[in-house]
């Protein structure tokens, strides 16, 4: 794929030595994700009087379907950065992952935690257990141990949090959380 790229290089002298290695790495990461619409690449000497030799900051701009990754990989304090091509391996490393991380998400593979479900105490037991009535009607059982905050400050038609799980006889429900009174 073809990305559209722009190079910029400030108070740093155009090389083409470092602009082919800036396209091969553009190259690289439209092999890695194919739906690169942009891709702006500046290279900058962030002291350009410093005493101990020029450090160098890459930024890089990619336009992707749905917004913009950006990556600025600035000269830390190890000096590390003293080589204009160590500073464009670091940052396109670094927009490889963001990259990797905008694709997982756009594909739905990262986690998102669901919110615990809401309930109301439908039943309690002196022997230590009690059924909660869930918004779809179905009533799950719970153990006194399920419960976060202590079973005895539990009351019918109190409002908690809860998270499903299957336990041995169907499900149940675990994790049991007291709303405060305000929720209930």
């Amino acid at each position: 794929m073809n990305v559209d790229l722009k190079m910029t290089f400030r108070d740093v002298p155009s090389s083409p030595a470092v602009e082919a290695a800036v396209r091969e790495k553009v190259d690289k990461l439209a092999q890695f994700y194919d739906r690169i619409m942009s891709c702006h690449v500046v290279v900058a000497a962030s002291h350009p009087h410093h005493q101990k030799g020029t450090l160098y900051n890459v930024r890089i701009d990619l336009t992707v379907p749905g917004g913009e990754l950006v990556v600025n990989r600035e000269p830390g304090k190890s000096g590390a950065h003293h080589d204009v091509y160590v500073s464009v391996r670091d940052a396109f490393d670094a927009a490889r992952r963001r990259l990797q991380d905008y694709s997982r998400r756009r594909r739905g593979e990262i986690k998102s935690h669901q919110p615990e479900a809401v309930a109301h105490v439908s039943q309690l037991f002196s022997e230590g257990y009690g059924f909660i009535e869930t918004p779809d009607g179905r009533e799950l059982y719970f153990h006194e141990n399920s419960v976060l905050e202590g079973f005895r400050h539990l009351a019918l038609g109190s409002a908690v949090h809860f998270k499903e799980e299957q336990g041995e006889k169907g499900p149940q429900a675990s994790s049991v959380k007291l709303l405060s009174r305000q929720h209930a």
